[in-house]
């Protein structure tokens, strides 16, 4: 039985990739599940193994302003998986670790999925 160090959350938030390695960029995902040292999240981009991350998490775009999560972190770990059998194009299943963060308000002009 696998055992670890922290307990993890299964909560599909959207997610948006803002910086990956050296290149700032906008890319949409969805958390799998989040624990205090990392996440795990799907994107249709593979970022660099190893390299900085810098990501967003929405918790709450309820009421007049958005709450959301920017964390730094590192890439740990990329696998391909498909989206459905009817999807030509894959998505990637992404391991980070969540190293910094900060709570961030109002949020808005991320590009996040629906």
């Amino acid at each position: 039985m696998e055992q670890r160090r922290t307990r993890r959350f299964q909560l599909q938030l959207p997610l948006s990739i803002t910086r990956s390695g050296a290149d700032r960029v906008t890319l949409a995902g969805l958390t799998k599940n989040i624990s205090s040292s990392g996440v795990l999240f799907t994107a249709n981009r593979e970022p660099d193994l190893g390299g900085p991350i810098e990501y967003v998490i929405v918790l709450n775009t309820e009421g007049p302003q958005s709450i959301s999560l920017r964390c730094m972190g590192k890439v740990l770990r990329t696998d391909r998986v498909r989206a459905s059998p009817d999807e030509d194009y894959p998505n990637y299943q992404i391991a980070a670790t969540l190293e910094r963060y900060e709570f961030v308000r109002g949020l808005r002009g991320l590009s996040l999925p629906i």
